[in-house]
């Protein structure tokens, strides 16, 4: 498994125009496709508006080929609309993972 770490600020006043767009350019990992398996998206408690989103790919080759299709390049600037700047990117290979399963439960928990 391999993927990538990011982290951003989103602009004040454009959080939630934010996550519907993220929701529109990817629906599932199912619609998306090219080996994504899953997104993991969490704000920062001491900065609301500070997004943290794990991605997670079934391997490298994946992760690099969905990043050199020209559509990426496309919905990162996108992105880059809503965004205080670029974001920091930390790509990794995952080693392991310890607990349950996220489920679409996840999903529904607020704070």
């Amino acid at each position: 498994m391999y993927g990538t770490i990011m982290r951003a600020r989103v602009k004040d006043g454009r959080k939630a125009e934010y996550e519907r767009t993220m929701k529109e350019m990817v629906p599932s990992a199912e619609e998306y496709g090219r080996g994504l398996h899953s997104i993991e998206v969490a704000w920062e408690d001491n900065d609301p508006q500070r997004i943290v989103m794990i991605i997670h790919f079934r391997d490298r080759e994946s992760y690099i080929a969905n990043a050199n299709r020209p559509e990426t390049d496309t919905d990162y600037r996108r992105q880059l609309e809503f965004l205080d700047g670029e974001p920091e990117w930390i790509d990794v290979s995952f080693a392991e993972y310890v607990g349950k399963p996220l489920s679409e439960s996840a999903a529904q928990v607020s704070a």
